[in-house]
């Protein structure tokens, strides 16, 4: 049956069906792959639904399309490291823009409409249906980040202008971030201790982990710079730079698995890292002048 498809809407169906296509494998692998059955009930039925999808394209397209092997790996990988909400969401990412060219054909082709509708509304509402541990303490990680490149980036930059040893200054801040770590894994767990519902005193001991993990690990990457390069000042430079990577990075996952906005969070944290560091170093900067402080 002939449809009367002009050359670009064949190219922008063969374009989506190749990309249905790669979301039925990557559904289908992340279902056999995952350890919990809830979870991979849900990727089965997606992968069923981007099956559908994709002979419905091939139907128009006629023609029979070999999957990117490349594309299925990467979604996979990123899944399997990063975890299921982020590898799937970041796959949806790349479909928006298709999404936007299939409102276009609605006139063309029929069953258009429905595709649309369970791009949409039926896929978002499954994948929100997953449901990952690490997820549900996120929170936690957000305070041991969050707290850790304020405090420690700005405690460095005020350690650098006062004592202006590159050694002494990673000595101190690793003394620093250890004990604030310490400090806040022990915050949290009394903090999740206090509150009424039970399942907030079964969660007291994960939540203080990954806080003091997730502080430990942002100390151990901001000092390091101290520990490798003699130049203090150029520690402190490359200190703000891993700070403001982690930023980045940290802020990308969060506005992918929680649909944030990506720009507006990591100004404004920037802003704050930044803002505290600045101010620590001009402080460090008096107390050499006017306490006379040197080592």
């Amino acid at each position: 049956m002939d449809y009367n498809l002009s050359k670009k809407e064949i190219d922008e169906l063969k374009k989506a069906q190749q990309d249905e296509l790669v979301g039925e494998q990557v559904y289908c692998r992340l279902a056999q792959l995952t350890k919990n059955p809830h979870n991979s009930k849900i990727l089965t039925r997606i992968c069923n639904e981007e099956k559908k999808h994709a002979e419905i394209f091939k139907k128009y397209t006629k023609t029979d399309l070999q999957v990117d092997r490349f594309k299925v790996f990467f979604y996979v990988f990123i899944a399997r490291i990063f975890g299921l909400t982020f590898g799937i969401k970041l796959q949806e990412r790349s479909e928006e823009e298709a999404q936007k060219n299939y409102k276009a054909m609605l006139n063309v082709i029929p069953e258009m409409k429905d595709i649309i509708a369970d791009e949409e509304k039926h896929e978002a509402e499954l994948i929100d249906m997953i449901y990952e541990e690490k997820l549900s303490y996120m929170s936690s990680v957000v305070l041991g980040l969050n707290d850790a490149l304020v405090e420690l980036t700005g405690a460095l930059a005020g350690f650098t202008f006062s004592v202006q040893n590159s050694r002494i200054i990673a000595l101190l801040g690793l003394i620093t971030g250890i004990s604030a770590s310490l400090s806040m894994a022990a915050s949290e767990y009394l903090s999740n201790k206090a509150e009424q519902d039970p399942e907030e005193h079964k969660r007291a001991g994960k939540s203080a982990l990954y806080t003091g993990i997730a502080y430990i690990v942002t100390v151990i990457a901001l000092i390091t710079p101290y520990f490798l390069i003699n130049n203090y000042f150029y520690s402190l430079a490359i200190t703000v730079v891993v700070a403001l990577t982690i930023i980045f990075v940290f802020n990308y996952y969060i506005s992918v698995v929680n649909d944030y906005n990506f720009k507006k969070r990591f100004l404004e944290m920037a802003f704050i890292s930044m803002g505290v560091a600045a101010l620590s170093f001009l402080i460090g900067y008096l107390v050499k002048t006017f306490l006379g402080f040197e080592l």
